[in-house]
This record gives structure tokens, C-alpha cells and sequence, in this order.
């Protein structure tokens, strides 16, 4: 009891001035922020590895637009119960199951490579199982992170996670490569299982649970229909609805689109004798390195606070930085909007994040953070629609400028949108 205690009581001070990386010089933290960087490095790497097997097998470009709906669909259709399922249960066993579930895909990737028995139909389960543990993970993976650090340093804790998954995603198709190259697909996926254990086994020696701060889980059962009523309960506050629309509307506009669309640019950009695999992958590092970079930058200063001005300013530049990017003919200068778009990315999102958990009744916050993953990386499954439908109607280009105009003007309108309720409420 004294060391729970101690732990609420620590939580209560929002006051005081959080240290700057205090997270990662905290032993109770770092372990869990480098094994979540890890996992996510392991998600990535599965995909650099199973996607190149399955199109040397199979060619099938359904196939290539079933991964991206099977990776985004769970968490638009199932976050908010896995939020709600967070609330009611131990966080580190929820995630433990995800992290388990990402290693059962792996060993039978390996298992069907190794023997050749590989199917389609086998192919699409593993695939929608391998969603459904990144669903399960995000909400329990933020309540962690608020039980972690409290209010005073969670916009910092917020801020390291998800420059620490920035490098799990800018490393893990390098690493993934490696492996492919040197063990094979069968021995690289089996070697991949090694990266979701740190996480799991720290979470079985860490006293945190999710709900140590906050008091007893929420032991109320909610059905899938039930968990969606959490809209309701928020829609009068401005600050999350704000954030959840800010969320949606990047997904939509430019989302995945900037990825997807980089092979097309990784051509424009080549000049006559160059090699366009080449730029292509300069063009997903400077994106990626702009997340690490930005993170540790907006750690470092402390310059951006968890507002919902910051994190629309965030938003606007990620489309304007995609809009200069969709115009330019020059290498270099794509190159450096790319890392600002970046940098404008792990802004927007880890502030909008931050809001939704500050912000966020006790008694609900699982649910309110998985209203976010559902319109954050769930809107991410129209985004292919998005780019397919604007740049067949004009180009590639194009399209992502107009995206990015949108992102833009809408993030704008979002953060007046805001500031005028603050005015009512003075007023």
C-alpha cells in the first residue's frame, strides 16, 4: 500500500517542471519506452519480410490491397473496445497478449515458409491476426505510459514513445532488409520473434498495471456498441473533439498517402542515368529521420506545450511541407520538407495525444484513447482510397498537394475552432 501510495500521491503534483528525458533516466520507464521502440522495429521488420515472400508468390495486387486494409481495419472498427477492455483489465497482460500475438504470426510466417505450405487464405488470417494485436496494444500501451509518468511528465512520456516507435519504423524495413538478405525470409522471421521480448518480459517484473495511479479497473462490462457512446460523453469538450478531428483529417488527407506515393516521386526526382530505388529510399529516410529528430528536438527545448494551437500548428505544417514537397524538382529540397514533415508529424500527433490523455475523464480514458487510434491510424484505411481516386482523376503530385491543402486549411479551421470556445467560456 506505501508504494501505491507514493505512486498517487507523486501523480497529484502536476505542478512541478517535468526534467527534460526525465523519462529515460527513470528505470521504471526507459525499459519500457526501448522495448516498445523494439516491438514496433519487429512489426516493421515482419513487414518488409512477408510482403516480399507473399508477391514473390503469389503477384497478386489484391493481395498487396488486403495488407493495408487488414493492418488499419482493426483499429478503426475495434480500438475503442480495446480502450474500453484497457480500462477493465491489467494493462501489461493486455499487451503481453498483443506482443504474444505479433510472435504466434511471426513463428507461423516461419513454420509456412520453412515448409512450403504457404496458402492465400493462410496468408489473409495471419494477416488480419497480426491487426488485431496492434489494435489490442495502443490503448493499453498510453494508459501505461499516464501510470508511468503522471500528468506533470506525461506530455514528455508521450513524446519519447513515439520518437522511440519512429526509430522502431525507420530502422525495421533497414533491418528487415538485412535480415532478408543475409538469413533468408524462413530464418529472418523466425529471428525477428527476438525483438517483441524485451517488452513482454519487462512487463512481467514492473509494478505498474495501467491503473496504479488511477485507482481500481473500471470492472463495468462494455459491449463493442456501448464502448462507441464515449463520443458522447466527450462531444462538449472541445479540446478532445478537436484532437480527434485533427487526427482524422491528416489520416484521410495525407496519412499513409505520402508513403504509398513515394515510389512515384522516387522516379521524378531521379535524374537521367540515376537509380530511382535509390532516391526512393532517401526520400522514406529523411520522412523517418524527421520523426526521430523532431522528437528528441521537441524533448530537448521543450518549446511545444501539449495545446490544441500546437498541435493544429503541427497539422498545418505537415500539409504545407507535403504541398512544397508534391512541387519541387530538386533532390535536396525535397529531401529537407521531408524531414520537416516529419518533424511536423511526431509534433502534431504526440501533442494531440497528450491533450487526449490529459483531458480525458479517469473513469473513461481507454476508451477516449481508443477513439483517437480509431480516428488517427484507423482512418489510415482510406487513405489508399484517397490517393487512388485523386491521382487517377489527376496525378500523383497533385494529388498529394491537394491532401495536403486540405490537412492545411482544415487544421486551421480546427484550432479557431477551439480558440473560439475558449472565448465563450471567458466571456
Amino acid at each position: 500500500m506505501g508504494r501505491v501510495s507514493e505512486i498517487r500521491d507523486d501523480s497529484a503534483d502536476s505542478s512541478a517542471h517535468p526534467r527534460r528525458f526525465g523519462v529515460l533516466r527513470s528505470w521504471k520507464t526507459a525499459p519500457y519506452l526501448v522495448g516498445s521502440g523494439l516491438a514496433m522495429m519487429g512489426d516493421n521488420i515482419e513487414h518488409v519480410i512477408t510482403y516480399w515472400v507473399l508477391w514473390q508468390k503469389f503477384e497478386s495486387p489484391a493481395l498487396v490491397g488486403f495488407q493495408l486494409i487488414s493492418h488499419w481495419l482493426p483499429f478503426l472498427l475495434l480500438s475503442v473496445y480495446a480502450g474500453s477492455l484497457a480500462e477493465r483489465f491489467d494493462c501489461r497482460r493486455l499487451i503481453q497478449i498483443g506482443q504474444g500475438l505479433f510472435m504466434f504470426v511471426s513463428l507461423c510466417w516461419g513454420i509456412l515458409f520453412l515448409t512450403d505450405l504457404l496458402q492465400l487464405w493462410q496468408a489473409c488470417v495471419l494477416l488480419v491476426i497480426h491487426g488485431l494485436a496492434g489494435c489490442l496494444w495502443g490503448p493499453a500501451e498510453q494508459m501505461m505510459l499516464y501510470d508511468f509518468a503522471g500528468r506533470s511528465e506525461l506530455p514528455s512520456a508521450v513524446r519519447i514513445n513515439a520518437t522511440f516507435r519512429s526509430l522502431g519504423i525507420l530502422f525495421g524495413p533497414v533491418v528487415g532488409s538485412v535480415l532478408l538478405l543475409s538469413f533468408g525470409p524462413t530464418w529472418g522471421i523466425f529471428i525477428n520473434i527476438i525483438f517483441y521480448l524485451p517488452l513482454t518480459i519487462f512487463l512481467m517484473r514492473t509494478p505498474f498495471t495501467g491503473h496504479t495511479r488511477s485507482g481500481s479497473p473500471n470492472k463495468t462490462r462494455t459491449t463493442l456498441v456501448q464502448s462507441l457512446r464515449v463520443l458522447v460523453d466527450v462531444r462538449h469538450n472541445r479540446s478532445i473533439i478537436s484532437m480527434l478531428l485533427l487526427a482524422a483529417l491528416a489520416s484521410i488527407t495525407i496519412g499513409a498517402v505520402l508513403q504509398t506515393a513515394m515510389p512515384v516521386f522516387g522516379g521524378l526526382l531521379t535524374g537521367p542515368g540515376g537509380d530511382s530505388d535509390f532516391t526512393y529510399g532517401l526520400l522514406l529516410f529523411a520522412l523517418g529521420a524527421g520523426g526521430v529528430l523532431g522528437g528528441f528536438f521537441l524533448e530537448a527545448t521543450g518549446w511545444v506545450r501539449p495545446t490544441p494551437a500546437a498541435a493544429a500548428v503541427g497539422a498545418a505544417g505537415l500539409g504545407a511541407s507535403s504541398i512544397v514537397f508534391a512541387f519541387t524538382s530538386h533532390l535536396w529540397l525535397a529531401l529537407i520538407v521531408l524531414v520537416l514533415a516529419g518533424v511536423c508529424k511526431i509534433t502534431a500527433e504526440s501533442t494531440e495525444m497528450a491533450i487526449i490523455q490529459l483531458e480525458a475523464p479517469t473513469e473513461i480514458r481507454g476508451r477516449v484513447i481508443g477513439s483517437y487510434s480509431m480516428f488517427g491510424p484507423g482512418m489510415q484505411t482510406f487513405s489508399g482510397v484517397t490517393v487512388g481516386v485523386l491521382g487517377t482523376i489527376a496525378t500523383i503530385p497533385q494529388a498529394v498537394t491537394i491532401g495536403g491543402s486540405v490537412l492545411a486549411i482544415g487544421a486551421i479551421g480546427i484550432g479557431a475552432y477551439v480558440l473560439a470556445g475558449r472565448g465563450r467560456r471567458v466571456g
